[in-house]
């Protein structure tokens, strides 16, 4: 225990800003559950911007009606929520919830995975793509573009909320978590908050006003899952892993946000080196 000796002045206090916002009568809002809505009305806004930006696109051809992503947003927020919150409960507390199968509708009581979340919501972009008659890749590829933003606020509201805190560290800008322990350590939510969010939709940005990609189907959204990926493994080394699972495979370093992540950046690789620029129209 010795090597998590850490002195006060190697550390920098928690700013105990209060998880709820304001309280509406019964209704708490909280910053957390603000930080998803705030992040799907961005990446529908922006979305919007890109599909009526005909610069980005081949010839420019516009590749759907924004009135498309006004009724996809729907489809999003539910695959987000019922994707998000089943995947939490099959890949971080399983026995749990076999245990006791109400507490999965208790979602107030938190416990939301990105990994699940992301799936929810290529499920409902499938569907939706094919009943719209909408290239499937061209849609993932616009509403990915700003997801970036709302990834970013929901970690900071984790470091709001106190949780999903790092591993026990000394660095200089360490935090003493008020329930993590005695010990200080990395404000690894915010260093998500950092690479998933500000750097990536940066990232994002240039790809699609700089570099012109979206001309290229898939490739912005493997950009996306790739940079994702790679910015969750990395920060997955200062991160604590959950309670409940701990490190994976008798190891003191894997853990299920790197065993989710991988496949992400495997796909991305892939999307990215396969996508080819879409055809040009014919002149007539």
């Amino acid at each position: 225990m010795s090597e998590y000796f850490l002195l006060p002045l190697a550390s920098l206090p928690f700013p105990n800003i209060d998880p709820v916002i304001v309280n509406i009568g019964p209704l708490a809002v909280h910053w957390y559950g603000v930080g998803y809505i705030v992040g799907i009305l961005f990446a529908w806004w922006y979305a919007k911007g890109l599909v009526t930006n005909a610069r980005l696109w081949p010839d420019g051809h516009l590749p759907m009606k924004p009135e498309d992503l006004d009724d996809f947003i729907v489809w999003a927020a539910i695959g987000v929520v019922l994707g998000g919150r089943t995947g939490y409960v099959l890949f971080y507390d399983l026995p749990r919830y076999i245990a006791h199968p109400l507490d999965i509708f208790a979602v107030w009581q938190g416990g939301m995975s990105f990994h699940g979340g992301l799936l929810g919501v290529i499920l409902g972009m499938t569907l939706f793509s094919l009943k719209r008659r909408i290239p499937t890749w061209t849609l993932f590829d616009v509403v990915s573009a700003g997801v970036p933003v709302g990834l970013g606020l929901v970690r900071v509201a984790n470091f709001i909320n106190s949780e999903l805190w790092g591993r026990p560290s000394d660095v200089p800008w360490a935090i003493e978590f008020p329930n993590g322990g005695p010990f200080t350590r990395h404000p690894s939510q915010l260093y998500e908050a950092l690479l998933e969010g500000l750097v990536l939709f940066l990232v994002l940005r240039f790809l699609t006003h700089s570099r012109l990609k979206l001309k290229t189907p898939r490739f912005v959204g493997g950009a996306f899952i790739c940079g994702y990926g790679l910015s969750r493994i990395f920060v997955e080394f200062f991160r604590e892993p959950d309670q409940q699972l701990g490190y994976l495979l008798g190891t003191n370093w894997l853990t299920m946000g790197m065993i989710l992540s991988t496949p992400m950046v495997l796909a991305g690789i892939w999307a990215m080196v396969t996508a080819k620029p879409a055809p040009q129209p014919r002149a007539a």
